[in-house]
């Protein structure tokens, strides 16, 4: 059931015409301050795969990608979810070495989304992927690397608010690290999404170590597919959305899966059939190089940066008449 919150006397900070200017300086802003912080090449990506490459993200293993038939191959098309494992595909095949990586534009539709004023069925992210060495599958070269975002992002806004001073959303810088079972030992009595709420209303700059593994009480704290992201070594960065007073992920990333963690994840999680697949055959022949990767929203952060109460604010997509009519009412006007 779609979810709008209209904030008490909401009103945009930029009209629409100036919206669109600021969509643009973020996006250009961002992209160049991440390309030089993790040392990453623009590359173009697809928005469709083969099924049976077993290159698409299956997410939280329930979303139905959209699939259509192509006959002038033959074959059938799926849109992408997300690009976690074609990206380290092609850091494999165009030659890249450890220190470097790639990012890229990359557009969904997860038609299955549930509505609400984070969430909508069109997903844009820039998605990104870096060559590392064994040595740097560590918590601590995971932490270095969330901090080069969030200065990035730090950045961003800077630049963003110096255009448009009538903006006053503020950001903490300093990233507070927590571990999925840590929040689930403090809070033992909330589920995952309220002990999010709490701690970030507190820290507000999170990130939260280890989505997709059992914790103590049984559950995951969020799911995660078993065959890119190490479960050990991966998480999800928050920052504290005061105008929503929410928890607003703008990042899921990790250290991917070398083969033991692919073969023990893909055990955990029934898929054992995976295996077979070719991305995850090369995976565990040891042929790809080891990675770190991740998506970072762009709608999502535009909002942020913006002080915007709803996605649709930023993107285009479609909205059920509920949403449309609430945003109607409080004057908010849907892209």
């Amino acid at each position: 059931m779609p979810q709008t919150i209209i904030p008490a006397a909401y009103r945009p900070a930029l009209d629409m015409y100036d919206t669109q200017s600021a969509i643009a300086l973020i996006k250009r802003t961002f992209q160049a301050a991440l390309s030089s912080v993790l040392s990453l090449k623009r590359v173009s990506a697809p928005l469709f795969v083969d099924p049976a490459s077993g290159l698409n993200d299956d997410l939280n293993g329930v979303e139905r990608p959209v699939s259509f038939d192509i006959p002038a191959t033959g074959s059938q098309g799926q849109v992408v979810h997300s690009l976690a494992k074609w990206k380290r595909y092609a850091l494999y095949r165009y030659g890249f070495f450890p220190g470097n990586g790639l990012y890229t534009d990359m557009n969904a539709i997860r038609r299955d989304e549930q509505l609400d004023n984070l969430h909508s069925i069109y997903v844009d992210q820039w998605d990104w992927e870096k060559v590392i060495t064994a040595d740097q599958r560590t918590i601590p070269y995971l932490r270095t690397t969330v901090e080069a975002i969030a200065e990035a992002i730090s950045y961003t806004l800077a630049v963003v608010k110096a255009k448009y001073p009538v903006l006053a959303v503020n950001l903490d810088h300093d990233v507070t690290f927590v571990t999925a079972q840590q929040l689930c030992d403090m809070y033992p009595d909330a589920d995952p999404k309220q002990r999010e709420q709490l701690f970030v209303r507190q820290h507000h700059t999170v990130f939260i170590i280890g989505i997709g593994k059992p914790l103590s009480d049984g559950r995951p704290h969020d799911g995660r597919a078993p065959d890119y992201d190490d479960w050990d070594l991966n998480g999800d960065l928050l920052y504290y959305d005061s105008l929503l007073d929410c928890a607003m992920e703008i990042s899921s990333m990790g250290i991917r899966v070398d083969p033991p963690a692919l073969d023990r994840q893909l055990r955990m999680s029934g898929c054992e059939s995976r295996a077979a697949l070719p991305f995850h055959k090369m995976l565990l022949e040891g042929k790809l190089p080891l990675t770190v990767g991740g998506g970072i929203g762009q709608s999502r952060l535009c909002m942020l940066l913006l002080g915007k109460a709803h996605i649709g604010e930023v993107q285009s997509s479609l909205w059920d008449q509920t949403t449309v009519d609430a945003c109607q009412a409080a004057g908010i006007t849907l892209l």
